[in-house]
């Protein structure tokens, strides 16, 4: 089952079909530059182009950076707040047509789901803790295989400052760290998150997850696991495909890659069951 996954980022939207037999991208991914200002409308070009660069007709899935419930983007940190309140799951779906719908997730929940079904926590079932590096600090939340969508644990407070302006590949380009200073910057961040959620894994993604005998080796003093995420940058793009397939209403999906429960209500409809891929 091949299904398209898209990841908008502060500094560079990607995207590529995806083979959810595998849990990897199909093709080579495409990647643009985000647009600055990166509004809602500039932002859906740029996903058009990636989109239309392979052909593709059928379900998208779309990352965003911020939270993000119903297809609503609800904040937005590094990228133009004209995306508070808008619902871009229709923007998306409007600018890519009706034969593509959109499901529109957290940027950071897709790549924790993506590394719970295929990557470094597959089979865990205690908490686990998935943080993105990049232009910020992106976090999934999973307890007992379950994530708790829309964290946001990259704006904890860490010395006076939200915690990604210190700790994010960001800040280190910026401010030209060393490994080693960088290193205790996001060892300070890990033992912070640790005392709140007493986690047993932390799993350590983005681009940076590529460099991680750089910097892993050198964080001390944290208790839980640490470990690079296998799927590295393309996790969010195989997370995004995943919620695509397994909810086209735009809830992520548990991290076996079955269907969120639906909410309650009427009971003339029974609540969907079973993996999205059961038929394969």
């Amino acid at each position: 089952m091949r299904v398209f996954g898209v990841d908008i980022g502060g500094s560079g939207i990607k995207g590529a079909p995806v083979d959810l037999e595998r849990g990897d991208l199909a093709d080579e991914r495409y990647k643009v530059l985000t647009p600055h200002p990166a509004t809602p409308e500039a932002v859906a070009d740029c996903v058009k182009q990636v989109v239309d660069h392979f052909g593709w007709s059928g379900p998208v899935g779309a990352t965003f950076p911020g939270v993000v419930t119903g297809g609503t983007t609800r904040s937005a940190a590094n990228v133009d707040k004209g995306w508070i309140g808008t619902d871009a799951g229709a923007l998306l779906t409007g600018r890519l047509g009706a034969g593509s719908p959109v499901t529109l997730l957290n940027d950071a929940d897709a790549a924790g789901l993506a590394e719970m079904r295929y990557g470094a926590g597959r089979g865990r079932t205690g908490t686990v803790i998935v943080l993105t590096l990049g232009t910020g600090i992106g976090s999934a939340v999973f307890t007992g295989g379950r994530l708790v969508p829309n964290t946001e644990l990259g704006h904890l407070e860490l010395h006076g400052h939200d915690a990604e302006k210190r700790a994010s590949t960001k800040a280190k380009e910026d401010e030209d760290l060393s490994w080693q200073h960088w290193a205790h910057r996001v060892q300070k961040y890990l033992a912070h998150v640790e005392m709140l959620f007493s986690p047993e894994l932390f799993v350590i993604g983005g681009g940076v997850s590529r460099k991680a005998e750089k910097f892993l080796p050198l964080i001390e003093g944290v208790r839980a696991e640490i470990v690079p995420a296998l799927l590295q940058n393309n996790a969010g793009i195989v997370g995004a495909a995943m919620a695509a397939l397994a909810d086209p209403a735009a809830e992520p999906p548990r991290a076996d890659g079955s269907p969120s429960p639906v909410p309650p209500g009427p009971p003339a409809v029974d609540p969907p069951v079973g993996r999205p891929d059961a038929g394969r």
